[in-house]
């Protein structure tokens, strides 16, 4: 039976999905389940990771169910997630050594400012393209060997195993210990000149090598599902091929097509991150943004790009739901919002879990400022929504400085490209049209391509090119006094979220 679709798992902050895509790259089905968030401390946010892999196969079947699609019309599966968060289990018992670590998580702020004092905030900016920060694999890997007790030992006996969630799921499914150059890239771990581990930052942070994954591109065959697996009968997509696998904002640049240097995308999510392709040659920021890999497939040159990365935008809606109650569900935030003219003159900064780009505060908090008598819930429902564009603008700021390249238009996905009062307020602040695509779903579609091109169901970028087409455009239409009256007021009340963590 000739191949047909082609499978993505998207494991997300909150939820995990599995999509089946189509030749012309159109979503076919889709199922979707949320898994837990753990707040066992200020500051610090777990995930189950066996949760996450029970939701995963949840979800693969229940893809199966909902398309009718046979087994042997799927080409292949390619997988994208949430990166940073950190898993480490035992070899033998497939067991995690403790909660995992997720990106947002602060617990290492007393190791990144320790390994700060000599070197600064960018010790190993020039190997990795990062500062240290939190946010990154290495340091919650760090703390894990030093604080879950037995767990240095059995990592110096080649006991236990680490991997961001990719690696997490890939050894799941096919006994396979690997991740890709955009995963690792992530982990303060990876040079980025020679794709490889970097011997020298494992020693400064005392990581045995041996637990690491081996790095591979991010389109080609890891094995296939229940490969060497000793009781594989239960797994959905028996036998299918992995083939694809990148970090999430990765995949979305490449869903979005974005395969010449100078192309760019916004993924508005759990946090918002914006990439643009720099080509073969990585360009270290001045601005405050991150250098990482974009991606890199079969034996191809890889690709690096620029990333800003902005720590809460949909999580401030789900913060303004679940911790506060103003709304029922996330959809609700654009009608509140709709309710009052502006913002009533007060500014949210969601510094939650510190400042990312471009500033990289982790000693910041968030903070509502300009309140006065007159501010009622709808004004603070609108600030939480501009305080997404307004974030949106300083990285894009940022990103021009660094490449010299002037953005005509903005492509975006996600889940908040929906909020219609969102998207044209975002338009409106960059002074840049903002192009939403025909299939939003371009995180899971990316890593469905890398999967597909390992397995020849798509021949070329071209092929890839042809499927994206634009379902709306939001031009600007703000008079220029008004937006930079806004967004100097926006500039004021992050200076006040300075500080606040000694």
């Amino acid at each position: 039976m000739p191949k047909k679709y082609v499978a993505a798992i998207d494991q997300g902050t909150t939820s995990t999905r599995c999509i089946l895509f189509d030749y012309g790259g159109n979503l076919l089905a889709a199922d979707q389940k949320e898994h837990r968030q753990i707040y066992p401390q200020p500051g610090w946010v777990e995930h189950d990771a066996l949760e996450i892999w029970e939701r995963t196969q949840e979800v693969m079947h229940g893809v199966l169910e909902k398309s009718c699609a046979g087994l042997s019309e799927i080409a292949a599966i390619g997988i994208t997630n949430q990166r940073e968060t950190t898993v480490v289990w035992e070899k033998a018992t497939g067991k995690p050594v403790c909660g995992a670590i997720v990106w947002q998580d602060t617990r290492t702020d007393m190791i990144c400012n320790e390994l700060a004092r000599s070197g600064g905030q960018d010790r190993f900016r020039a190997q990795t393209g990062l500062p240290l920060a939190t946010y990154f694999s290495g340091t919650k890997l760090k703390w894990i060997l030093d604080n879950i007790p037995g767990v240095r030992e059995k990592a110096e006996n080649g006991e236990v195993l680490f991997g961001n969630v990719d690696t997490w799921l890939l050894w799941n499914l096919t006994n396979r210990h690997y991740t890709d150059v955009t995963n690792a890239s992530r982990t303060l771990l990876m040079n980025l000149e020679t794709l490889d581990w970097d011997e020298h930052i494992l020693e400064v942070l005392d990581i045995p090598l041996s637990m690491l994954p081996e790095i591979r591109s991010s389109s080609e065959v890891y094995g296939q599902v229940g490969q060497e697996i000793q009781t594989p009968a239960a797994l959905p997509f028996l036998g299918v091929p992995v083939a694809g696998d990148l970090g999430d904002q990765h995949a979305a640049l490449f869903g979005q097509a974005c395969y010449s240097p100078g192309e760019a995308k916004n993924t508005y999510g759990t946090g918002c991150f914006m990439l643009l392709n720099t080509g073969q040659e990585p360009i270290h920021s001045r601005s405050g943004l991150l250098t990482t890999m974009g991606y890199k497939i079969g034996e191809q040159q890889a690709v690096y790009a620029l990333e800003g990365s902005i720590a809460i935008t949909g999580a401030l809606v789900q913060w303004l739901r679940d911790n506060l109650g103003l709304i029922e569900e996330s959809a609700d935030v654009e009608a509140l919002a709709q309710t009052v003219e502006d913002n009533g003159g007060i500014y949210f900064v969601p510094a939650f879990s510190g400042l990312f780009a471009p500033y990289w505060r982790s000693d910041a908090r968030g903070a509502i400022v300009g309140m006065t008598r007159y501010v009622n819930k709808g004004h603070i429902a609108r600030a939480v929504l501009e305080a997404t564009a307004y974030q949106t603008r300083e990285v894009l700021e940022a990103m021009e400085t660094d490449s010299g390249v002037s953005l005509t238009a903005l492509k975006v996905d996600g889940g908040m490209v929906y909020n219609e009062m969102l998207m044209q307020f975002q338009a409106d602040i960059l002074d840049v049209p903002v192009i939403r695509p025909k299939v939003a779903e371009t995180t899971a579609l990316g890593a469905a391509y890398a999967a597909g091109l390992a397995v020849g169901f798509w021949k070329d970028y071209q092929e890839l090119r042809s499927n994206w087409g634009m379902e709306k455009e939001w031009q600007p239409g703000m008079q220029v006094e008004v937006r930079e009256k806004l967004f100097s007021g926006w500039k004021k009340a992050v200076t006040r979220t300075f500080d606040w963590v000694s």
